[in-house]
């Protein structure tokens, strides 16, 4: 499941570094000199070791606490010289970045702590007070199918963003998260993308000398839907492999718990686009299995940061609901959901349930509300039991639908987004072809 809406802290992270942002700078001659214990401090802790924590200098110019994930030799600097890439404790690990060294408080540096305890994974390895609580840190960012081993591979294979900005359309986006590009792409800091057939390059003219030759206007597949400037496509990874595989190394650079799958056949991308005179530019997608046991109607979703705030994830999951109803099936989003995931879809299962038991007259079963939204029974079940909407009488559940409180939850719940006009909806389930 994917990032939908990020915090303000964190949308895009295109905040420009602030300057110090300690006490302001006195003039030479009336500060202090520093310290000989505080200069041999210095001198002693660095190079920072990996595992350090420190206050580093972030970019509302407040001192925030860090620990130091990896390092790395400052070209044509001393031999001692370093820069840190840095994971602040207090966020989510799409802000982790390169830092210089001045961004650091060494004063505040703590030691590098390693100590044993007495504790077992599921792999019955004894792991250190770092590496339980880290990988009780990631369960809570939804890495809940993973065993301990598999959380401390992946921890370490994505520890380190490898790209940080790519360029999509008019748009240049910083990354958040590592991305398992082929091995040239290793050394790029930065991917131009074709925004129609998602083809990367390492760079400007070689995108330049593609988009003179590209073809596409739109993601390449058929167009189910049209509503005023927006459009969504259907697009099957077994007709369209190429694309498929670029788009999920794109959306790993915004979903922290993606598994990327190599094989696409098995799945349909649905790639909502704004459309202007210059083509359809993709907004954000999802994907969904061709053929899902669990009832999953979803698989990934993403919204590209610079279109994140406009409704565009909500849209997104009304239109897998949309697809669902076509289909004649109930449908659930697929297990571990991210935590902005969680967010959108509690959000969109409370306002859609909430407005039928507003206009309801009645009795209404559990049954009854799958049957007439598509939601699976058991997320009727959690949402209503979280607004504190269902109580267990006689060995049943019954909702108790008061207005005033039904009132008050719809307005915690927000704004429901984009609608979904399913009059523009021109689609038909998926079957394999013979």
């Amino acid at each position: 499941m994917g990032s939908l809406e990020t915090p303000p802290a964190a949308e895009n992270g295109s905040a420009p570094p602030a300057s110090n942002g300690k006490s302001p700078s006195v003039d030479v001659a009336e500060a202090a000199p520093e310290p000989d214990t505080s200069k041999r401090r210095r001198s002693s802790v660095l190079p920072l070791e990996v595992g350090t924590r420190v206050m580093c200098r972030w970019r509302d110019s407040k001192y925030h606490p860090v620990k130091v994930i990896e390092r790395r030799k400052v070209p044509n600097a001393v031999p001692s010289d370093y820069e840190y890439y840095v994971h602040y404790t207090e966020f989510n690990r799409r802000l982790d970045e390169w830092v210089k060294l001045e961004q650091l408080d060494l004063d505040s540096v703590e030691a590098v702590v390693d100590e044993k305890v007495e504790e077992k994974g599921a792999t019955g390895l004894k792991m250190t007070r770092h590496q339980k609580r880290k990988i009780d840190e990631t369960h809570v960012e939804g890495h809940e199918e993973l065993d301990a081993a598999s959380l401390r591979e992946h921890e370490e294979f994505t520890k380190v963003k490898n790209i940080a900005t790519i360029e999509l359309g008019r748009y240049e986006i910083e990354t958040w998260y590592f991305s398992p590009f082929p091995p040239e792409y290793n050394d790029c800091l930065k991917l131009y993308f074709c925004e129609f057939c998602l083809n990367f390059m390492k760079r400007k003219e070689q995108l330049q000398r593609h988009m003179r030759k590209c073809d596409l206007k739109h993601p390449p597949g058929d167009e189910i839907y049209r509503s005023g400037t927006l459009s969504m496509f259907e697009v099957d990874g077994k007709k369209n492999k190429v694309y498929g595989q670029n788009l999920c190394y794109l959306a790993k650079l915004f979903l922290d718990h993606k598994t990327l799958y190599y094989d696409v056949d098995l799945f349909l991308f649905y790639v909502l686009c704004e459309c202007d005179d210059r083509g359809c530019h993709m907004v954000g997608y999802f994907s969904k299995e061709k053929h899902s046991e669990e009832s999953y109607n979803l698989a990934c979703i993403l919204t590209l940061p610079p279109y994140q705030r406009k409704g565009y994830g909500k849209f997104l999951i009304a239109f897998s609901y949309e697809l669902s109803k076509k289909e004649g099936k109930v449908g659930t989003p697929e297990r571990p959901l991210s935590d902005l995931g969680l967010l959108s879809y509690r959000g969109y299962w409370t306002r859609v349930l909430l407005d039928i038991l507003k206009k309801h007259k009645g009795n209404i079963s559990i049954k009854e509300l799958s049957d007439m939204t598509a939601i699976k029974a058991e997320d009727i079940l959690t949402t209503l039991q979280s607004l504190e909407l269902i109580q267990y009488r006689k060995g049943q559940h019954v909702i108790c639908a008061d207005p005033k409180v039904l009132d008050r939850h719809l307005k915690a719940a927000g704004r429901g987004g984009l609608e979904v006009d399913v009059s523009k909806l021109i689609w038909t389930p998926y079957k394999e072809q013979s």
